[in-house]
């Protein structure tokens, strides 16, 4: 599937993101924030999938004109994002107003892997409008913790042997979300490392951490509750 070219901005900063439409009605439309590394070739098959399975699927652009082209400028490039929590939440809502533009009337669902799904998880602690977030393989801490009931479904996809994401953070998740009401799922995969979703990485083919298993049951979960938050027309 071809994906479409958006220009877009957050403010003074060009950004571009990648655009999916299904050959139908569409049910509901889809941020997606990519992995540190900005799109690739494993968050557009995903995005592809969305739009075969009702959805506009929109993948954002996390750094503009910084935008990274190898592994060390991508840790850079992240860090300068990560820096400013609330800059970065600015940025991933731009994501969503582009969408709402793109997309009108139709409910909003933000998904994310590895830095896109703290970015995600990012949203929802910060009230944005959203019937469901969901992530994979994302970070769980936060500088920014919620103090706010949470409005959207949560999905957390997550590899237990996850190296970036230890127990330890992943309780203490469970308690910020339970101290706000938030209507959480989690999915917890024994043995399982960090970015489990794709088969491929720009530097590593095949990518060792991916698990099939994995991937299949967690976009099962997600599209699960995406027909409960946004069931397809008969």
């Amino acid at each position: 599937m071809a994906l479409e070219r958006v220009d877009y901005a957050d403010g003074e900063i060009a950004l571009t993101g990648w655009l999916a439409r299904p050959a139908g009605p569409a049910r509901a439309a889809v941020a997606v924030y990519p992995t540190f590394m900005n799109t690739s070739p494993g968050v557009e098959a995903k995005a592809a999938a969305l739009a075969e399975a009702g959805c506009v699927a929109f993948i954002a652009d996390f750094y503009g004109p910084d935008a990274p082209h190898d592994f060390d400028s991508a840790v850079g490039a992240m860090g300068r994002l990560r820096a400013d929590p609330l800059a970065m939440r600015r940025r991933l809502r731009a994501t969503l107003e582009t969408l709402a533009d793109l997309a009108p009337g139709l409910p909003q669902i933000a998904i994310g892997f590895c830095l896109g799904g703290m970015a995600v998880l990012e949203l929802a602690r910060d009230g944005a409008d959203l019937a469901l977030a969901a992530s994979f393989h994302g970070l769980l801490t936060t500088p920014l913790p919620a103090t706010n009931p949470i409005a959207p479904r949560l999905l957390v996809c997550h590899g237990d042997a996850d190296s970036l994401v230890p127990r330890a953070d992943v309780i203490a998740f469970w308690e910020e979300m339970d101290a706000v009401g938030a209507d959480w799922h989690f999915l917890s995969f024994a043995g399982v490392e960090h970015g489990f979703t794709n088969p491929l990485t720009p530097d590593r083919r095949p990518n060792s951490a991916y698990h099939r298993l994995a991937d299949q049951q967690s976009w099962t979960a997600l599209m699960g509750l995406i027909d409960v938050v946004a069931p397809a027309q008969s």
